[in-house]
């Protein structure tokens, strides 16, 4: 056994032709070995762990069944992704393959990544549309009316477009309003945050910093290829539109573009200009409906009127006069006074003539009994018979009395009747005069408006002596420099187009003055 030992230990100490490497050179020699083997790569893989540092550096995992590779995107290249990276997500990334000595690992620096196809970005289109409809976020329910006239729209998309030029044109044509530019990016990855932040910006304005709310909001872009509407469609986005308090139209690409803020908007616009037209009517439209509500006012008052008059008239030709109620009683009782008195008379005599044919037959004393008898009952009677003419005409008097009551209270219901319609054709006065006194206020504020727009139109600008000055394609030429290098101009006056063929000035001297520096061109706030 201790022969075996030595032996070994010999042999260790023999000397041997491998060459010897500390760590840090045998990292290197594998990385320049890695990095000249693979110039270039390109690799298509599944996203893993996806994490953004707070340098603004990417770090991915590219697998797939099988194998798993590191790669990082500097923060330059990040900012040009037109998608957002997320976990799941099948993608081509194009980059350089190198090792990290820290960690004795392989990585790929990309400096390239798009989806793998559009079929990748529509199935992770279609589950987070699933994930967000079952939260509730599309129901129609919470869906908003848009304001018939808005006092101020507030606009989120990019201020170099041509999208909020043509949505200003178009509201000047329509109906001037005040308009709120939240400027914001419309592609890239930075663009779904300064989205976002423009619907929430424009919501937590209250109107107290002279700054006025808005009351609708419009979300525009252009067309695009489904990678450049993918801001989008990403959830910060669709759930700050989904919380806006104010209503949203959304008008992201063309017709036949659908982005997931489409399904959670108020209303969704094929395009800009669509949505400019949606937000406000035509001023001259709303002109003629208010003037057609005025006539259509007057003549129902008229028409209401006209029948109060003829239903008051045919109820007053219906009513007889209160004179006829009171001749016709008066006659009765006349006739029945004057019958009274010739029967009193007549039944006097009567018995007058009974007591002289039976007084010659009776006793004195007895016709002297008789007499004083039949002078009590006489004054009985004659008592009763004043008594009972007292009750018959106060019964009757009274029952005139009541009919005369009854009469009055009639009349003084005609005479209400009559008062009713005085005041009815009062009120058709203060109406008409009320009905003018609208139409004039509103017909000064129009012309107020109107003279306004005219005042701010580049056609005043273009009636004191200025022109301006296009390519044939509506292009504007602002220079002489580029005016130059163009085959024909159009120039725009007050009072028509005029085309022109522009002529190249003159070389200058050579050394005739010093060559002016040319200015730096001024960044812009979108620059990295």
């Amino acid at each position: 056994m201790t022969d075996i030992f030595q032996a070994a230990d010999q042999a260790s100490a023999a000397p041997s032709n491998l060459p010897e490497y500390s760590v840090s050179e045998l990292s290197g020699s594998v990385k320049r070995t890695i990095e000249s083997t693979y110039d270039r790569v390109r690799v298509r893989g599944e996203l893993g762990r996806v994490t953004i540092a707070k340098s603004g550096h990417m770090y991915a995992d590219l697998k797939d069944d099988r194998s798993v590779l590191n790669s990082v995107m500097w923060k330059t290249n990040v900012g040009r992704l037109a998608f957002k990276p997320e976990e799941g997500l099948e993608v081509v990334a194009e980059g350089k393959l190198s090792t990290f000595a820290g960690r004795s690992a392989y990585q790929l620096i990309a400096d390239a990544m798009r989806p793998a196809g559009v079929g990748a970005l529509m199935a992770l289109l279609e589950e987070r549309k699933k994930k967000l409809a079952a939260e509730g976020l599309f129901d129609t329910a919470l869906k908003q009316p848009l304001p018939y006239l808005p006092q101020v729209i507030g606009v989120v998309t990019s201020p170099t477009g041509a999208v909020i030029r043509d949505i200003l044109h178009r509201l000047r044509e329509r109906f001037p309003v005040h308009v709120l530019l939240w400027p914001a990016l419309v592609q890239g990855d930075r663009a779904a945050e300064q989205v976002a932040s423009g619907i929430e910006g424009l919501n937590a304005i209250d109107g107290q910093d002279g700054i006025p709310r808005p009351d609708l909001i419009i979300v525009a872009r252009g067309g695009g290829s489904i990678e450049d509407l993918w801001p989008f469609n990403e959830e910060r986005v669709v759930r700050a539109a989904a919380a806006s308090g104010i209503p949203l139209i959304s008008a992201v690409g063309h017709e036949t573009d659908t982005t997931l803020i489409d399904y959670v908007s108020d209303r969704r616009a094929p395009t800009p200009t669509g949505a400019a037209e949606m937000a406000v009517p035509v001023r001259t439209d709303l002109i003629n409906d208010v003037a057609g509500l005025g006539q259509r006012l007057l003549r129902g008052l008229t028409q209401v009127s006209e029948t109060g008059r003829k239903d008051l008239r045919a109820v007053s030709a219906r009513l007889p006069r209160p004179e006829t109620f009171l001749i016709t009683r008066q006659q009765r009782f006349d006739l029945v006074e004057g019958k009274l008195a010739s029967a009193l008379s007549q039944q006097v005599l009567i018995k007058r003539g009974h007591f002289e044919r039976v007084a010659p037959r009776l006793q004195p004393l007895a016709l002297s009994r008789v007499a004083s008898r039949h002078e009590a009952d006489l004054t009985v009677l004659d008592r009763g018979l004043k008594r009972g003419l007292k009750g018959a005409v106060d019964l009757r008097r009274e029952r005139v009395e009541g009919l005369a009551k009854r009469l009055s209270q009639r009349a003084a219901s005609i005479e209400q009747k009559a008062a009713d319609r005085s005041a009815l054709d009062a009120l058709w006065s203060r109406a008409g005069r009320a009905m003018a006194k609208v139409t004039d206020s509103r017909a000064q504020s129009l012309a107020s408006k109107s003279a306004l727009l005219e005042a701010l139109s580049h056609k005043a600008t273009l009636a004191r002596g200025f022109a301006l000055v296009q390519t044939p394609d509506g292009k504007l030429v602002r220079t002489s420099a580029s005016a130059a290098n163009e085959a024909s101009l159009e120039l725009t006056f007050a009072d028509g187009t005029l085309s022109v063929s522009p002529t190249k000035p003159a070389p200058a001297a050579q050394n005739s003055e010093k060559r002016r520096t040319p200015k730096p061109k001024q960044a812009s706030l979108f620059d990295e």
